[in-house]
């Protein structure tokens, strides 16, 4: 069984290893992605024995919070995260995947790992290894613990690759909390073809004693979760029952046994960050061991940041192709689920009347129309454009099935001339709403060509 992933799909990952300038730095991450021939193939196995090479660290970390999910997982990592640091706690965390630089997956007591330190633990882990088939995942979390496990902090935050039961990172066998974000229906290839498939293998993060806070879904889905926690014998805290959240009259309010909670709105975008923060307050508030305060949950509300999760460019080489005052904003949504967050996430607030264009490249095995058709009647034009360095949907067949989508649509070459052709056709008394979305790795190459980073 496979290994773990931390890509969109096996397709986007091939090319995704090589990121970083320095030249060692990127022969080493290489050097790691040669070790096994498929990117994605679940199992322990190979980790364990690592791991047990090293001395297993994954047994030595900090108290651990471990978050699954189709979508939010990421930004639920971020809420925690700045709660937790606001608190005035040292934090290591662990992310996937990153948009620019593969440092950005790993934080060390707040600071993004160095090129330095990831080259000395990358040549350590490789001399370990001794050439043995392991996935680049699998290689990369060991290094992750490691680092962790030598550096003191107060918590450690991981979030799951891909699925949970047999993701790398779920060798941890005692956590101090684990948490599901949202589902939908992605990676079917290795989690299975029905929600409930996909529901059953996110909750195999599930620990005995360990609480598993999740998040409202269908009867159904709640139902196949709680069998897996139930045979497990991880106290379930679900959504709706046990704890709620929801944003009114300016605010966010949450409520769990402990009592009401009123917190600044996140200043992360899009009303599903609601859900987001809340699972976040929800994790935290259903452990002891490291207790955050009030005050620190409302700070963490304004201090979480999480790059291409509907994210406002800055003025840089990309806006500038655009009119003057043209709002660009960019998401790495990539699923039907995450289009329907993303185009509710259109509000008047958020568009001020203005006409919204949606630049689109996806991974080649992604639903791209069940993607797209989330944006009927909230979109004016479609504009679909390739990703770098990745397997990914035509262009052309993407526009052909964003018109079959009831979309004006067209293809361009590249993202610049995507954005230079919505320039020429843009109504300079009314520019655009311009939203760039449909694969992560299409929102870590905006971000670099914007001249911003992501970490």
């Amino acid at each position: 069984m496979p290994g773990a992933a931390d890509t969109e799909t096996a397709a986007g990952a091939r090319m995704e290893r090589a990121r970083s300038d320095d030249a060692v730095l990127d022969a080493l991450l290489q050097a790691a992605f040669a070790l096994h021939p498929q990117e994605i193939e679940l199992s322990l196995g190979r980790l364990e024995r690592l791991l047990a090479r090293l001395g297993n660290p994954h047994q030595k970390l900090p108290p651990v919070f471990h978050v699954a999910g189709t979508n939010g997982k990421g930004s639920t990592v971020a809420f925690l995260r700045a709660c937790l640091e606001a608190s005035g706690r040292r934090v290591h965390v662990y992310t996937s995947p990153h948009l620019i630089r593969f440092n950005e997956r790993i934080r060390i007591a707040g600071h993004v790992i160095s090129d330095e330190a990831l080259s000395e633990l990358l040549r350590e882990i490789l001399a370990r290894n001794a050439g043995q088939p392991i996935t680049f995942f699998e290689l990369t979390t060991a290094l992750a613990f490691l680092a962790f496990a030598r550096i003191p902090a107060d918590a450690c935050i991981i979030e799951v690759g891909m699925g949970g039961r047999m993701d790398a990172t779920n060798v941890i066998a005692a956590p101090l909390v684990t948490g599901i974000a949202a589902l939908g229906l992605d990676h079917q290839q290795w989690l299975g073809a029905t929600i409930l498939d996909i529901a059953r293998e996110k909750a195999g993060i599930a620990k005995r004693g360990v609480p598993m806070i999740v998040s409202r879904y269908p009867k159904a889905v709640c139902g196949r979760i709680a069998e897996v926690a139930g045979v497990t014998g991880a106290p379930l805290r679900v959504r709706g029952e046990d704890w709620d959240v929801a944003a009114y009259e300016g605010a966010l309010h949450f409520r769990d046994a402990e009592g009401r909670l009123t917190v600044p709105l996140p200043r992360l975008a899009g009303a599903h960050q609601v859900d987001n923060a809340g699972l976040a307050i929800a994790m935290l508030r259903a452990q002891t061991a490291l207790p955050v305060a009030e005050a620190a949950l409302r700070a963490g509300m304004g201090w979480a940041e999480w790059p291409a999760r509907l994210q406002r460019l800055e003025p840089g080489p990309l806006t500038r192709l655009l009119p003057p005052e043209t709002p660009v904003w960019l998401d790495g949504g990539h699923n039907p689920a995450a289009g329907r967050a993303l185009a509710e996430s259109l509000s008047p607030d958020l568009v001020g009347g203005r006409p919204v264009t949606l630049v689109v490249g996806m991974l080649a095995p992604k639903d791209a129309r069940g993607f797209l058709k989330a944006f009927t009647g909230r979109v004016a034009a479609v504009y679909t454009v390739p990703i770098p360095g990745h397997a990914h949907h035509d262009p052309d067949a993407l526009a052909a099935a964003a018109r079959d989508c009831g979309f004006r649509a067209r293809a361009a070459a590249d993202l610049p001339a995507a954005l230079d052709a919505i320039a020429a056709a843009a109504d300079p008394a009314q520019p655009p709403l311009v939203l760039i979305a449909g694969s992560l790795h299409l929102a870590g190459h905006a971000l670099a060509r914007n001249g911003q980073s992501a970490g």
